[in-house]
This record gives structure tokens, C-alpha cells and sequence, in this order.
């Protein structure tokens, strides 16, 4: 991780561990937010104005913190807007790689453009960025922010066909958001990155009973709030479709697959339909980057299936 901006160790995925051995997420050190006026949005300062051409996005396609933003960059119509760079799917030594030189900063790694955002700064060098190419510096680094500021914070540049965000329904979005993203989304890396039988056991407890509850939620539902695409669908998309493909062996969340839930398999495929989505899930990026986390796969060995029905298929 950077310490005071300088790289001291050889990339390690858990960071802090709670008093139980559980896996403990770094928290987001950049909160600024774009706004079609420049105003200052819920966290950071002023003078993040939306413009075409300004901004640029740093994902990888094996992460679903940053394939939330992938989403929601095409949903609203900005692909065009939103220049973006993909990072190599395998984590280095120094964390994320980036192919060929990063065009907006000519970086190798994505450490490198956190110290061309701050040289004194401290943690790890995660994804995705929001990068401002007029100030040279990082705008976001929490995904969740940056969801909702595609949505709302590029006004008349982005499309209306999808709010993601509707007012009406926004205490319903959050309080969802806050029950999914400990279970599910955080859940299945608290299972994965336990350092204790007791962590890993509350821990996939969680991601089962947060599953049997979308199921349920699910029954009639074309998704999570009825006939509404909301962000919370999103957030919880990005985390399902890398389920069985990754989750369920490499994480040890075994008890069942996604292809073993009807409602939520219909769903996952349902989103995958939606014009665009598919195109942002990389199942073969999704495999190599996790299974070559050294910690948990020291061989490397990217296993050849599963056989995923509707997204991914397996030759004999």
C-alpha cells in the first residue's frame, strides 16, 4: 500500500481485521462530487463542474465496486461524456496494472495517479477513480458516490431514460443499500478474507440469508423495487454475476450458487438483457483477477468453469 505516498509493500487484499479476525474494507479517502453547476454535492468542495471531455474513469472489469460505475456510465448515456481506461484483470506485486501506459497520466500502475493526486498520500490504491483532466486531480474514489453522481450530477449531458435515484423511492434505495451491502456485496469478501472460523462463519451466514431474502423480495418482482431500475438493482447485479464464477469456490461461500435461485437467476439475466449491461461483465476478467490473488490461489490456477447458463459457457 502507499504510505505517505510512497509504495512499501508487495499488494496485500486485507488491509485490518476486526477484533474477530474479520476482514475490515478500507474506507474511501477522495468525496468530491461533480455537479451540473460546480456546487459543492453531499461531501467534498466546489468547483467539479460537469463538462463533456473533462472527466476520465479508472475501472477494472473483475471489480463490482467499479462495475457499478461501468453501469451506470452507460445507463445514463455517457460513454461518450466519460472517457475511461480498463486496468489488466491480474493483481500485481504493486496492485493494478494498467497494459499499455495510462493515456491521462502516463502511469504503469494505479498507485501512480493517487500521488499524482496527492504525493503524500496514504492507503490502498483502489478502484474506481474519477479522475478531473483540467485540475489533475482525483474527484472520487467511492463507488457508491460515484453511482449516484452519473446519475444525477451531469445534468443535460446525460441521458433520462433511466433515474436511478428517484426521489420518491429514496428511503426505500437506501435503507436496501444498507441492509445488501454488509450481507452480500462486503459479505462475500468478509467470508473470503476471514482470518478466523468464527469471522467466516457469521460471515457466510450473512450472504445466505441476505440471498434467501432478494429471493424472496423477488417473487412477482421484475426487480428490487417492482418495475423500477434503481441503483440499489445495480448494486446488487455486480455482485451476483460474479458469484458463481468466483464466490462460490475461491471465497468458500458454498452453500448454494446463484443457478440454484430461481427468482434471482431470472433476475440477474433479466439485467443482463438491458440494453448495454451485458456488454460490461467480463467473466474471463472476473476469473483471472481473483483467482490470481495470491493469499487465497498461490498456484494461480484459473479453474475452466462453471458453466454459467445464459452468460457463460464452457466447452467440453
Amino acid at each position: 500500500m502507499l504510505v505517505n505516498g510512497k509504495w512499501t509493500a508487495n499488494w496485500q487484499p486485507v488491509q485490518g481485521i476486526d477484533a474477530k479476525g474479520g476482514f475490515v474494507r478500507q474506507t474511501s479517502s477522495f468525496r468530491n462530487w461533480i455537479t451540473p453547476d460546480g456546487s459543492a454535492g453531499p461531501t467534498g468542495e466546489a468547483g467539479f463542474k460537469a463538462e463533456a471531455g473533462r472527466y476520465h474513469l479508472y475501472v477494472a472489469l473483475i471489480c463490482p465496486w467499479a462495475s457499478r460505475t461501468i453501469i451506470g456510465r452507460t445507463l445514463k448515456g455517457l460513454n461518450d461524456v466519460i472517457s475511461m481506461s480498463v486496468v489488466e484483470p491480474e493483481l500485481t506485486d504493486e496492485g493494478w496494472r494498467f497494459a499499455t501506459p495510462d493515456p491521462i497520466n502516463g502511469a504503469t500502475y494505479m498507485h501512480e495517479i493517487y500521488t499524482a493526486a496527492d504525493p503524500t498520500v496514504s492507503g490502498r490504491a483502489t478502484v474506481p477513480v474519477l479522475w478531473d483532466k483540467k485540475q489533475n486531480t482525483i474527484v472520487n474514489n467511492e463507488s457508491a458516490d460515484i453511482l449516484r453522481m452519473l446519475n444525477s450530477g451531469f445534468g443535460d449531458l446525460a441521458s433520462s431514460e433511466y433515474d436511478l435515484y428517484p426521489e420518491a423511492l429514496r428511503p426505500e434505495i437506501d435503507a436496501l443499500n444498507d441492509y445488501i451491502y454488509p450481507r452480500l456485496n462486503n459479505g462475500v469478501y468478509r467470508a473470503g478474507f476471514a482470518t478466523t472460523q468464527l469471522a467466516y462463519d457469521e460471515a457466510y451466514a450473512d450472504v445466505f440469508a441476505a440471498l434467501d431474502a432478494l429471493e424472496a423480495r423477488l417473487e412477482g418482482k421484475k426487480f428490487l423495487f417492482g418495475d423500477a431500475l434503481t441503483e440499489t438493482d445495480i448494486r446488487a447485479f455486480v455482485t451476483l454475476v460474479r458469484f458463481d464464477a468466483a464466490y462460490h469456490g475461491l471465497f468458500k461461500t458454498n452453500l448454494k450458487r446463484i443457478a440454484d435461485y430461481q427468482n434471482l437467476q431470472a433476475y440477474m439475466l433479466r439485467l443482463l438483457d438491458i440494453p448495454g449491461i451485458r456488454e460490461t461483465v467480463n467473466i474471463d476478467h472476473i476469473k483471472r483477477g481473483y483467482y490470481s490473488i495470491k493469499s487465497l490461489n498461490p498456484n494461480g490456477i484459473v479453474p475452466r468453469g462453471p458453466n454459467i447458463p445464459g452468460l457463460y459457457e464452457v466447452a467440453a
